[in-house]
């Protein structure tokens, strides 16, 4: 199975209500996108440079699957679905979406003190 990031760039429409926009990102939208198949796991950042892009927020979904293609429309219907519901929120400005194919991937060992 193919390892996938799906990096997601958004912002908030009202920069006084970014605490309700990353409480609703955080508790209603992220376990939405974690129903999906083949969405493994979700973390969000804050941009600390916006020289570099624009958008203040990003989020790495970690995927598997071995059709990335359906993956993403499948992401982009339930997005419709969601917004139907009025489950998305009108502070929501959706930016770029990326996907990257893993090629490697590494973790730190822990420094031994002898």
């Amino acid at each position: 199975m193919a390892k996938w990031a799906l990096l997601g760039y958004t912002d908030c429409t009202d920069s006084a209500r970014e605490g309700e926009f990353n409480e609703w990102y955080d508790k209603v939208h992220l376990p939405d996108v974690l129903q999906l198949p083949s969405f493994v796991s979700a973390t969000r950042y804050v941009n600390i440079d916006p020289k570099v892009t624009s958008d203040k927020f990003l989020a790495i979904y970690e995927v598997e699957s071995d059709d990335i293609d359906k993956t993403v429309e499948t992401l982009k219907k339930r997005g419709a679905q969601l917004r139907d519901q009025g489950r998305l929120t009108d502070l929501l400005i959706i930016g770029p979406i990326a996907v990257y194919r893993q090629l490697s991937s590494m973790t730190s060992e822990p420094l031994r003190v002898d």
